[in-house]
């Protein structure tokens, strides 16, 4: 009963004896067993059960097996020694062994060969998950690679497969004078009423995913290569993973688990409540809806939470609690109810080795009690009713009714005008005609009766949440957007009816960032990554993105990855949009986990590219490409329309060849591979585009090779490249490639930009290139704090000219004065120019404020222009003011600081200096 108490053999066997006729028999049968139980010897008891399988019969050793085990296991069980778990896990132990036993046995007896090669059994159920009870039956799934199954040379393989079927029921099944060894119902394989009972594997895949029912998906959480050809049970589950774990949430999994439930409920003629006649397993509370409790949460949330991909119902409720979709205090009543009831069951069914969950009457009712160590049956139902009704609130609350309730009626186009104009839209007949539409049948999204039954329960929390809005009418246009786009968004509208939090960060993805509302537009499913337990943290480092992007990867192949890579990218750049225009992270961050998303698409994307090309073209001896990051991509702080400025290099011999099937020279092979990598982050897949890449930051432009040598790339830099150029290369970093490379290119790098130069012939192309930038490229509107004057621009033209230049203000060497003034990363350098005495320590906050402004822009105010008075709100709050207003006004003293500094560096003024006055 869950106590903490010493085991009790000796009482536990008086109640086995006078309570339970099935193991009173076995106790008889089995001297040697009863007494090493007798003497509390529970494990040793165990091992002897075992070695009466060792019997050359199979028929025999099974039964025999079976028969010692469920007695020791139920009188340990009983005497408190083996808890619940211990006791499932033999059983399935037994049943795995088992299974795997009597398929080797039917193939033998059918060919001689001792192989279950291409012969499949996935355990589903209780016996998958690892949880089955003294009488359950198993429900395997039998399937059969018609190429590798072991057959006699002039069988069919679709017929020996069926023979070998029919087999292992036989010996597992058949009652005989040793009794059975398990109960074995083969009806969960793909369309039971019309298949074979072993199925292709081809034709088990085509089922799965495409024709399955929902209670499958539900069936196959808890499935497991269980006994045959492990190795291709496990493959074939990963081929059908897309199947069970959606990565789109599925909110419509409660929907289809509540209409079981009540299929289940009134199909069942027990009393509701416990007592005489009450099943433990199907009644309301009881076991099969604590099951579905966890699967149900486990279908939502799995495809995305990988920490929920488990098979065993306790342990379900324990990740389930441990991820934060269930609160600990719930997951600790149903788990607890479920062990209860579960130990129930084993009473019940140790009295005559029936596969029952009812509750008997009158003297069997206490025998069952008793059995268990309670006083009487009255003892044992007042229990239940205690626990069954906690777990049955807990179930409803999650599956709502019994049957989904019904949307609500359309609303008269007359009354949907007045509650349009009480909730303050402009023009609300001429809106309310629009939305009559859409339920209509003007877009594709809403046209099945089910969408449109999802839209009407949504509809009136959606229309009050945009008509909060500051924009009420961008957000109803935008949203017509997304509904002209997708031809389905009924797990849209059921997710933001079981989230209402999430319309409000809808409705403000519609109205202040265009760019967030396209995205949806084209992926209406990126409302999903905003239910996930960390939606608004920021991503993790570099390698953890790469893992969360390698597990989205639906199949272990290169396109499958390739898209994964786009689907992770996109969701986390959809989150990190909505954290900075809701004011939930510093946009300096942003920028920052922009960079690594980029890095680890980089990384990943290129390593795969690379692999794919080798298998064609092999390697080359001593060589690598290499790829460096300029840019805002080299200084780690990218925006949301940031695209990839990457130059391709190659270290080795130029001239030398790869040595695969298809041998290449060294030009050749990597100019092909870095076209490769480019098309694998640029062209878009199934899943879309991923990143805008530009390489005319590579020698002599696009006029040039897109992969040159190490030594190439050096000589250029030395000999041939512009002011311009070396000032780009201030900002490289080493994105891929090794640690060889990596010290190789470093001082190619070092060797350029620490070079001795003319400090006036410096100072004189500086100031040209800037004036000529300026002329070309002038501030967009107010808010552009890349081009303005005074800008982002002009603050990086200082770092780099004084980088270049490579003296302290004492004479020194940069490079020894303050290394960290070389780095890429603008806001370290500037730090180190600092500490060098050649720029003022105030000039970070200037960059800082400008550099939020750029990242925030990017979505609030992508043309620099002003935003409407929502975004510029947006914009002020996540730049650290509390007005548009007070924003300006630091822009522009923050530009003062930076013509200051030009002034004194560089002896122009870029800037009037201001006359006094409001701004």
């Amino acid at each position: 009963m869950g106590e903490n108490r010493e085991p009790d053999w000796d009482h536990a066997l008086h109640r086995a004896r006078a309570h339970a006729p099935f193991l009173a028999r076995a106790l008889e049968r089995l001297p040697d067993l009863a007494d090493q139980l007798a003497k509390g010897e529970g494990e040793a008891a165990l091992a002897w059960a075992r070695t009466q399988g060792e019997n050359a019969d199979v028929e025999v050793a099974l039964r025999r097996e079976r028969l010692a085990l469920a007695a020791a296991l139920a009188v340990g069980d009983l005497a408190g020694a083996f808890p619940l778990a211990r006791v499932v896990g033999e059983l399935t132990a037994f049943a795995d062994r088992a299974l795997d036993r009597a398929i080797r046995t039917a193939i033998v007896e059918r060919c001689g060969i001792d192989s279950a090669d291409g012969f499949i059994a996935l355990a589903l159920g209780k016996q998958g998950a690892g949880e089955l009870n003294y009488s359950s039956d198993i429900d395997p799934v039998l399937l059969f690679d018609r190429e590798r199954l072991p057959r006699r040379p002039a069988d069919d393989p679709g017929e020996a497969a069926q023979r070998y079927a029919r087999r292992v029921v036989a010996l597992l099944s058949a009652n005989t004078a040793e009794g059975y060894v398990l109960r074995v119902d083969l009806r969960l394989r793909p369309a039971s009423e019309v298949s074979p009972l072993s199925v292709p594997v081809g034709s088990a895949l085509t089922h799965y995913q495409g024709q399955a029912l929902a209670w499958e998906r539900a069936a196959f959480i808890r499935a497991r290569a269980a006994a045959g050809d492990i190795a291709a049970g496990e493959d074939f589950l990963a081929q059908i993973r897309p199947f069970v774990w959606r990565s789109q949430l599925d909110f419509g999994a409660i929907e289809e688990i509540s209409a079981l439930t009540h299929r289940i409920r009134d199909s069942h003629e027990g009393p509701p409540v416990p007592g005489p006649g009450f099943d433990v397993k199907r009644g309301r509370g009881g076991i099969r809806e604590i099951e579905f409790y966890a699967q149900t949460l486990q279908l939502i949330h799995g495809g995305r939470d990988l920490t929920l991909r488990v098979r065993g119902t306790r342990a379900a409720l324990d990740a389930l609690a441990a991820a934060g979709w269930v609160s600990p205090a719930d997951a600790a009543t149903l788990g607890e109810t479920y062990d209860r009831l579960r130990e129930v069951e084993h009473r019940l069914q140790m009295v005559n080795d029936r596969q029952t969950h009812t509750l008997p009457d009158g003297a069997a009712l206490d025998a069952v009690a008793q059995l268990d160590g309670v006083a009487d049956g009255a003892a044992l139902v007042a229990e239940l009713a205690h626990i069954t009704a906690r777990s049955a609130r807990l179930y409803e609350a999650l599956i709502g009714r019994a049957e989904p309730a019904p949307a609500p009626a359309p609303v008269p186009v007359r009354a949907l005008t007045r509650e349009l104009d009480a909730q303050g839209f402009p023009d609300p007949v001429i809106l309310a005609e629009r939305v009559k539409s859409w339920r209509d049948g003007r877009y594709a999204a809403i046209r099945s009766p089910q969408a449109v039954a999802a839209w009407d329960r949504l509809a009136p929390a959606l229309l009050e949440a945009m008509a909060q809005s500051d924009d009420p009418m961008r957000a109803v246009t935008r949203w017509e957007r997304i509904l002209e786009s997708v031809p389905s968004a009924i797990t849209t509208f059921r997710l933001l009816d079981a989230r209402p939090d999430l319309i409000a960060r809808l409705v403000a993805a519609l109205t202040l960032a265009p760019v967030l509302s396209d995205e949806l537009a084209r992926k209406p499913e990126l409302l999903d990554t905003l239910i996930d337990r960390d939606a608004l943290d920021l991503p993790g480092d570099v390698p953890q993105i790469m893992a969360r992007m390698q597990g989205a990867a639906v199949r272990d192949d290169y396109e499958a990855l390739l898209d994964a890579i786009r689907i992770v990218t996109g969701e986390i750049r959809f989150a990190l949009g909505i954290q900075l225009i809701e004011g939930l992270a510093d946009p300096l961050d942003i920028a920052r986990a922009l960079s690594r998303t980029a890095e680890a698409a980089l990384t990943l994307a290129t390593g795969a590219t690379a692999r794919e090309f080798v298998a064609k073209h092999g390697r080359i001896a001593g060589s690598e490409l290499v790829i460096l990051g300029l840019g805002r991509l080299g200084g780690g702080a990218l925006t949301h329309a940031s695209d990839l400025d990457i130059v391709y290099l190659f270290t080795g011999d130029f001239a030398a060849q790869s040595d695969g099937p298809r041998p290449l020279g060294g030009t050749i092979y990597y100019n092909r591979l870095a076209s490769r990598v480019s098309a694998a982050l640029s062209v878009p897949t199934a899943q879309g585009a991923l990143y805008e890449v530009d390489t005319r930051l590579r020698p002599q432009g696009n006029q040039g090779p897109l992969a040159v040598s190490c030594a190439a790339f050096g000589k250029y830099q030395r000999e041939a490249a512009w002011t311009w150029e070396h000032m780009a290369l201030a900002r490289a970093r080493l994105l891929f490639g090794s640690d060889a490379a990596r010290s190789q290119i470093g001082a190619v790098l070092a060797e350029v930009l620490h070079a001795r130069r003319d400090k006036a012939a410096l100072r004189e192309a500086v100031l040209a290139m800037r004036a000529e930038m300026a002329r070309h490229k002038p501030q967009s509107g107010p808010v552009d704090a890349k081009l303005a004057r005074g800008g982002l621009v002009d603050i990086e033209f200082l770092v780099h000219y004084l980088q270049l230049r490579g003296e302290a203000a004492d004479g020194r060497p940069l490079a020894e004065a303050a290394p960290h003034a070389l780095s890429p990363d603008m806001e370290v350098a500037l730090a180190g120019l600092a500490a060098a005495g050649l720029v003022p320590a105030g000039l970070a906050e200037p960059h800082a404020l400008m550099t939020r402004m750029l990242v925030a822009g990017r979505l609030l105010a992508p043309d620099g222009r002003e935003p409407p008075p929502s975004g510029a709100r947006a914009l002020a709050r996540a730049c650290g003011h509390a007005s548009y207003a007070a924003l300006l006004d630091a822009f522009a003293d923050a530009r003062q600081s930076v013509a200051a500094a030009w002034n004194a560096i560089l002896g122009t003024d870029i800037l009037e200096k201001p006359t006094g006055g409001t701004r």
